[in-house]
């Protein structure tokens, strides 16, 4: 049938031509802009739902929200409330994890997170003169400094 409309008379070869460039123009179109993006979000689901811990706290599909307190091969079993009620979901059912075990939990970490740099250092890097740290203004000014100033007059 597609060849009999192909060559239809009164058609000529650049239009057939044409007809094919778009036909495939539209099947890539899908491929980059529909196929591959969801292929792309399946792969990140599925390394989601594979790297899941007990501990993990995560929400469902339906909307519920648990800790993870057991995982066995297709299925997670769930604490859900203060009242220890437990549910057990295929892992599929999983839509995202909210807070890991390591993150609830710094002993579970695997390699030491790196020391946050002191606040002396950070002020050496800016160029120019420091200036002393004024209170906010929805702090309290305190008054450290006065007191150090008059326990050195008292010296």
């Amino acid at each position: 049938m597609l060849h009999s409309f192909l060559l239809a008379e009164g058609t000529s070869p650049a239009t057939n031509w044409i007809w094919i460039v778009m036909l495939v123009l539209i099947v890539v179109f899908f491929y980059f802009f529909l196929i591959r993006p969801q292929k792309k979000q399946e792969k990140q689901a599925n390394e989601m739902r594979n790297a899941l811990q007990v501990g993990d706290e995560i929400t469902t599909i339906g909307g519920i929200i648990g800790e993870i307190v057991s995982i066995k091969e297709e299925t997670i079993t769930i604490e859900t409330s203060r009242d220890r009620t437990k549910i057990r979901f295929l892992r599929s059912a999983v839509r995202s994890v909210d807070v890991r075990a390591e993150d609830k939990n710094p002993a579970l970490k695997k390699a030491a997170p790196a020391a946050a740099p002191a606040p002396e250092a950070k002020a050496k890097k800016k160029k120019g003169k420091i200036a002393p740290e004024t209170p906010k203004a929805d702090e309290k000014p305190t008054n450290e400094e006065p007191k150090a100033e008059e326990s050195s007059e008292n010296n």
